[in-house]
């Protein structure tokens, strides 16, 4: 009888990756393994099948060979690598065996004790002033460290003992057990994957083998930076358990309010208050900026709300780009605490202004129209 292809066998194609054949004969293993099947030849015969594809395609050497003479290439009496017969299991063992490196991924890897495990992240929040941010500052920082207890050398147990080897995995951290047909394997309870246990613990670390203390770290602060950035320092973090490697440790800028500018983006924005005589005569002010001072010039009748631009007095960006500009909103203040002769020097002045008509006061007497007109419809 000829043999099938073991592409076909397994419903693979030829180009098909290790997990694609891992997987593909794990749905082929579940549907017919003899433990599920228990007295059906057939079932077992396309077990053996699919078991033989699996064998040889799995291996690197194997797969070449049969992928340039066909079965010819891996029969063994035939200056082939050999495999096994339709006949042989070649190790196949229960069906438990053959998952159980799908359970161990999930419940904690395959035994030989704990992985190595990279450290946790850390976060820092750092608070800048304005100035600082956009400028740009080198700033000291303390943050909290594991470190190896210098009492017990990291093992965790009573200065002059040493850990035991876990008599409940055997030292593997790892344990197996066994539910029906499946067998799954998981952390050692009782060493929880260490492979070892410590009878007296250290007095010092009380068993961790590690104590806390704190770093001081220096951080370049980029110019431009803003609210919500984050500046990452490599292998900062919390140390890795098992020898594996540390985390990082990031850096949160949180920029303070400032008490004259606000900021957008790459833009800043300030309130500049004059008053009604400045505004409607016009005038020239100084007004502050991150690296200055500057003359603001303010026509004659300005509003309040009006936006003047100052071109580059903003923010350049830290990723990139323009630098932004100073955005100064006119606020025009009304006199307060007036004296009696000034209260009668104003309604002289109201009394002016009321002469000329709409030509002094044009918004005003452009509202007062559309209220008007408001009202008559209202009545109609």
């Amino acid at each position: 009888m000829a043999k099938r292809d073991y592409y076909e066998v397994l419903g693979v194609p030829r180009n098909a990756s290790e997990a694609d054949l891992k997987q593909a004969f794990r749905r082929l293993a579940m549907k017919y393994h003899p433990d599920r099947n228990p007295g059906d030849a057939e079932a077992e015969a396309k077990f053996k099948e699919a078991k033989l594809a699996h064998d040889v395609l799995s291996d690197p050497k194997k797969r070449a060979a049969y992928d340039q003479f066909g079965h010819a290439g891996v029969e063994a009496g035939a200056g082939g690598f050999g495999g096994g017969g339709p006949g042989d299991f070649g190790g196949a063992g229960s069906f438990s065996d053959i998952f159980g490196d799908v359970f161990g991924d999930i419940f904690g890897g395959r035994a030989g004790g704990r992985r190595a495990q990279r450290g946790v992240d850390l976060r820092y929040d750092l608070s800048l002033t304005l100035e600082d941010a956009v400028n740009g500052k080198e700033v000291k920082i303390r943050i909290p460290t594991q470190v190896d207890c210098q009492f017990c050398g990291g093992t965790g147990a009573k200065p002059g003992t040493q850990p035991k080897t876990c008599t409940t995995c055997g030292g593997v951290g790892q344990v197996r057990m066994q539910q029906g047909f499946f067998s799954i394997q998981q952390t050692c309870p009782a060493c929880r994957g260490t492979g070892s246990v410590i009878e007296e613990a250290c007095s010092h670390c009380r068993g961790r083998g590690r104590i806390q203390e704190e770093k001081t770290l220096s951080v370049k602060v980029p110019a431009g930076v803003d609210t919500g950035d984050r500046i990452r320092l490599s292998g900062e973090g919390e140390r890795g358990e098992q020898g594996g490697p540390p985390g990082d440790l990031y850096v949160q800028v949180q920029v303070q309010d400032h008490p004259i500018f606000t900021r957008e983006d790459a833009n800043l924005y300030c309130q500049v208050p004059i008053g009604f005589v400045a505004a409607a005569l016009g005038g020239e002010f100084e007004v502050p900026t991150l690296d200055g001072k500057v003359m603001l010039k303010v026509p004659a009748g300005t509003q309040t709300g009006k936006m003047f631009r100052i071109r580059g007095k903003g923010v350049k960006p830290v990723r990139g780009g323009p630098v932004g500009d100073l955005v100064c909103r006119v606020t025009v203040e009304t006199p307060v605490n007036l004296t009696e002769r000034q209260k009668e020097l104003l309604r002289e002045f109201e009394a002016s202004v009321q002469e000329g008509g709409s030509r002094h006061n044009p918004q005003s007497h452009s509202w007062l129209d559309g209220v008007k007109s408001f009202f008559e419809r209202m009545t109609q």
